[in-house]
C-alpha cells in the first residue's frame, strides 16, 4: 500500500487552499459577518480557493484513508467522485466548443458585472487589474465598458476624480517607469480615440482572451489532456486497489 502518499499530498494541498480562502475571508471580515457574502455584486476570487480546496480535500481524504485503511467504500467514492468531475469537464469542453457565441456572451456579462463591483472588493479589484495587465486589454470589449462603474462613468452627475477614466491597469506600460502611476488613467476616455491608443489599451479582454487562446491552443490542450490523463489514472488506480482488496478478502 505505497500509493496512499499521493492522495495524502492531495489532501494537504486541499487543506492549504481552504486555509488561504478562510484567511482571506477573515481579513475582509466576512467570517464575522456571514451575510456579507451576498453583498458583493461581482465575483469573489476567494470562492476559487474554497471550492478547489474543498474538492481536493474530499478527494485526498477519501483516497488517502481508503488506501491506508483498505476501505473499499471510500475508494469507490473517490473513483466515482473523480469520474463525475471528469465527465463534467468533458461536457463543459464540448458545450464550450458547440456554443461559442453563448460562452462569449456569458463572458461579456461576467466581466461587465465585475466591472460594476470593481471598488467593492480588493480581491476582485486585483483580479481585474491582473487580467487587464496580462492580456493588455481594457473592459470586456473596450475601454468604454468602464462607463458601467459609478466611479469611472462619464455622466455629468459623477463627481469622482476618476470620471471618464479607466483603472491604471488599462494604461500602456512605459519600461522606463519603475513606479506604477495609479493615476495614469484619469480623463483617458475624454481624449480622441487616436490619443487614447497612446495612453491606454483600447482592445477588450474578451477578444484578447480569444487571441491568447488561439496563440496558445497547443499548450492549453496539452494541459487539459494532462489533467484528464491524471484523473483517468486516479480512477484506474482506485479501481485496481478495490479489486486487489476484494480479491484478498475473497481468499480468506
Amino acid at each position: 500500500m505505497l500509493r496512499w502518499p499521493v492522495w495524502n499530498k492531495n489532501k494537504f494541498l486541499g487543506i492549504t487552499f481552504l486555509g488561504i480562502g478562510l484567511w482571506a475571508w477573515n481579513e475582509k471580515g466576512v467570517l464575522s459577518n456571514i451575510s456579507s457574502i451576498t453583498d458583493l455584486g461581482g465575483f469573489d476570487p476567494v470562492w476559487l480557493f474554497l471550492v478547489v480546496g474543498g474538492v481536493m480535500f474530499i478527494l485526498g481524504f477519501a483516497g488517502c484513508i481508503g488506501a491506508l485503511r483498505e476501505n473499499t467504500f471510500l475508494l469507490k467514492f473517490f473513483s466515482v467522485f473523480l469520474g463525475i468531475i471528469f465527465f463534467l469537464e468533458l461536457t463543459a469542453g464540448v458545450l464550450a466548443f458547440v456554443f461559442k457565441d453563448w460562452i462569449k456572451d456569458q463572458l461579456y456579462f461576467f466581466i461587465n458585472n465585475n466591472i460594476r463591483a470593481y471598488r467593492d472588493d480588493i480581491d476582485l479589484q486585483n483580479l481585474i487589474d491582473f487580467t487587464q495587465e496580462y492580456w493588455q486589454c481594457c473592459g470586456a470589449f473596450g475601454a468604454d465598458d468602464w462607463n458601467l462603474n459609478i466611479y469611472f462613468n462619464c455622466t455629468d452627475s459623477n463627481a469622482s476624480r476618476e470620471r471618464c477614466g479607466v483603472p491604471f491597469s488599462c494604461c500602456t506600460k512605459d519600461p522606463a517607469e519603475d513606479v506604477i502611476n495609479t493615476q495614469c488613467g484619469y480623463d483617458a476616455r475624454q481624449k480622441p480615440e487616436v490619443d487614447q491608443q497612446i495612453v491606454i489599451y483600447t482592445k477588450g479582454c474578451v477578444p484578447q482572451f480569444e487571441k491568447w487562446l488561439q496563440d496558445n491552443l497547443t499548450i492549453v490542450a496539452g494541459i487539459f489532456i494532462g489533467i484528464a490523463l491524471l484523473q483517468i489514472f486516479g480512477i484506474c488506480l482506485a479501481q485496481n486497489l478495490v479489486s486487489d482488496i476484494e480479491a484478498v478478502r475473497a481468499s480468506w
